[in-house]
């Protein structure tokens, strides 16, 4: 770390409820769900994929990533948009992460494809406003920990005041 670096801590506790009584006696024999909690917010209910016995209505490790960057993308977007004077009235991104599963049962993501479609107010610079994404992406500090291609396809689009 150097004299201008700032270190920063994340704390979170991830607790198993998938005891059914006879805790990991057998493959099928335990649920995976488990809560996330950081501090006083609200738990996140999570489990794992449901290609891996979890439950499909929570939250799995692999959605929790793709949003991740998604967010941290956003975020990051959003305040260099300020700093340019570009007014956002609107943003969603449908992203998507690719994950191998290898046969002996290990994996790894090999991408995740951010696809935000951002508004923006009439008057604003459409072509600023879509070349802002590669300066979001080269800040986030999400993308920027992980060790495979993060891509970006943006839309922008004016706000039809009309």
């Amino acid at each position: 770390m150097t004299k201008d670096s700032r270190q920063h801590e994340y704390e979170v506790r991830v607790e198993w409820t998938g005891n059914r009584g006879n805790g990991t006696s057998g493959y099928k024999a335990y649920s995976r769900d488990h809560a996330i909690s950081a501090g006083t917010k609200r738990p996140i209910e999570a489990s794992a994929d449901p290609a891996f016995l979890g439950d499909p209505a929570r939250w799995n490790p692999e959605d929790l990533l793709v949003a991740s960057v998604s967010a941290c993308h956003k975020l990051w977007y959003l305040h260099l948009c300020v700093m340019a004077g570009v007014t956002v009235t609107a943003y969603v991104d449908e992203a998507l992460g690719r994950m191998t599963e290898e046969a002996s049962g290990g994996g790894r993501f090999t991408g995740i494809e951010l696809r935000p479609i951002v508004t923006i107010a009439r008057g604003g610079e459409e072509t600023v406003a879509t070349a802002i994404h590669g300066d979001a992406r080269r800040m986030c500090f999400i993308a920027n920990s992980l060790n495979f291609p993060i891509t970006c396809r943006p839309q922008t689009r004016v706000l039809d005041s009309e």
